[in-house]
């Protein structure tokens, strides 16, 4: 079989199947790669508004670029991986300060570009300035180790230039962008991970693992993440139209965004309020407390899976003064909640939030 046999045959279920969605119907590299770094990691249906809500606030990557850090956090909020959006902004601000608002037009050039990997240059390379350089995402990943049979740990680095190597030997040479868009189309709609429509594809008369009833044992994937379990205490203090926050730093999960003082335990959340440090500090106000040792809240990461507690502290706002020299003292911040709402928030701080309502 001639390498273009696979290409063409993609193209044409392509042509035929093909989601109209709006970074497609352009060469613009500012919103190609918008659009590539938000998907990274997420679904389309969750990526697409969080596409949208950034275009319509930076519609170029100079917007973006001078834009302040909390605003892109904000916009961020609920789409996880936090890094990604940090690097989204370096990066923008690297375009306009170093490129003059012009992104690089190839793919040695674009890898150089701060958070921009082999995929995402990859996929600017080809759908902006149609160079012939393959993407290799988890769906090209399976739609490859499938159709050809490879074996090889796709998590280990030897697998990803293996599969890089036969990605690019089947690339449309004519059709490169539309090759690319092609082959991740068909690995998230018809080569799904769970019950893929073998039957009637297209592919199915010559594709390995279907042939050898080798399916669902394809793609590899050896390397386990490990899951770390952590226990959180929020304390959640409030005195007036004002609420205690911290943000959080380099280091850790959600840097940059705000969520409250924070006690972490090493094997299981909060049982009794006087087991917070912090309770005899606040004690001094003469707080309203309420906690609920009952009432957690989960939230999975993908290498971390974190249980939370709240403990809220209603203070009087005759103590405000008292209570911002301690505020001060101990590096957190005294917001009102106007200012709360509109800075970037981890979605387990939002979901407890919109609890309190």
């Amino acid at each position: 079989m001639n390498n273009n046999h696979f290409a063409s045959i993609l193209l044409d279920w392509y042509g035929l199947h093909k989601r109209d969605l709006p970074w497609r119907n352009t060469k613009d590299p500012y919103i190609i790669w918008l659009s590539e770094v938000i998907l990274q990691q997420t679904r389309v249906a969750q990526g697409l508004p969080y596409f949208e809500k950034f275009l319509e606030n930076f519609p170029k990557v100079e917007d973006l670029a001078k834009a302040p850090s909390e605003e892109v956090m904000r916009l961020w909020q609920g789409l996880g991986y936090y890094s990604r959006a940090r690097n989204l902004h370096y990066c923008a601000k690297d375009i306009v300060n170093t490129y003059g608002g012009k992104f690089p037009n190839d793919y040695k050039s674009l890898l150089k570009l701060k958070g921009v990997g082999t995929y995402t240059a990859a996929a600017i390379a080809s759908f902006a300035f149609d160079e012939s350089v393959a993407v290799v995402d988890g769906n090209v990943f399976r739609v490859l180790a499938r159709y050809f049979g490879v074996s090889t740990d796709i998590a280990s680095s030897g697998g990803k230039r293996e599969f890089e190597k036969i990605a690019n030997e089947h690339i449309s040479k004519k059709y490169p962008a539309e090759y690319n868009q092609a082959i991740m189309e068909f690995g998230s709609l018809q080569c799904t991970p769970n019950n893929p429509s073998c039957n009637d594809c297209p592919l199915n008369s010559s594709c390995f693992a279907y042939n050898n009833d080798l399916v669902s044992q394809l793609p590899v994937k050896i390397n386990k993440v490990k899951v770390k379990e952590r226990f959180f205490t929020y304390i959640y203090i409030v005195c007036g139209e004002y609420v205690v926050v911290k943000q959080r730093e380099a280091g850790d999960i959600w840097q940059g965004l705000y969520d409250f003082p924070l006690e972490e335990g090493e094997k299981n959340v909060l049982q009794e309020i006087k087991e917070l440090t912090l309770m005899h500090e606040l004690k001094g106000f003469d707080p309203k407390v309420h906690f609920d040792s009952e009432t957690r809240f989960k939230h999975i990461l993908t290498h971390q899976r974190i249980f939370a507690n709240f403990a809220t502290f209603v203070i009087g706002e005759s103590h405000l003064s008292k209570l911002l020299n301690w505020v001060e003292k101990n590096d957190y911040e005294l917001v009102d909640f106007s200012r709360l709402e509109s800075v970037g928030k981890p979605r387990l701080i939002v979901k407890f939030l919109n609890d309190e309502k």
